[in-house]
């Protein structure tokens, strides 16, 4: 009888510290680069703004962390939330960040 030329990994997952340090700086960078990402659409629509003088796109907080998967390993992200305070929900500006998928 033949004997089997797979080897069997008991736990998949690696837990070594530099696996850690580079999830950690991954998170980082993901967070720098939203952030950006958001401003950036902040900054394309500040001049709008609503009946009452106020800026129509606003941020609003964040949506719960979720884990994304990478290279590396899931890594815990944190999107904001962007709210646009028009009055009639068919011209709202909805934001869709192009890095996080949905």
């Amino acid at each position: 009888m033949e004997q089997p030329t797979a080897l069997r990994l008991e736990n998949p997952e690696f837990n070594d510290p530099l696996t850690a340090v580079l999830q950690a700086g991954a998170r980082k960078l993901l967070a720098q680069a939203i952030n950006a990402e958001v401003e950036a659409f902040l900054a394309k629509y500040e001049h709008l703004k609503d009946e009452n003088g106020r800026a129509r796109i606003v941020r609003n907080g964040y949506l719960p962390e979720r884990d994304i998967q990478t290279g590396i390993g899931p890594v815990a992200v944190k999107k904001p939330r962007v709210r646009d305070r028009a009055n009639s929900s068919d011209k709202r500006i909805r934001f869709s960040s192009s890095i996080l998928p949905r």
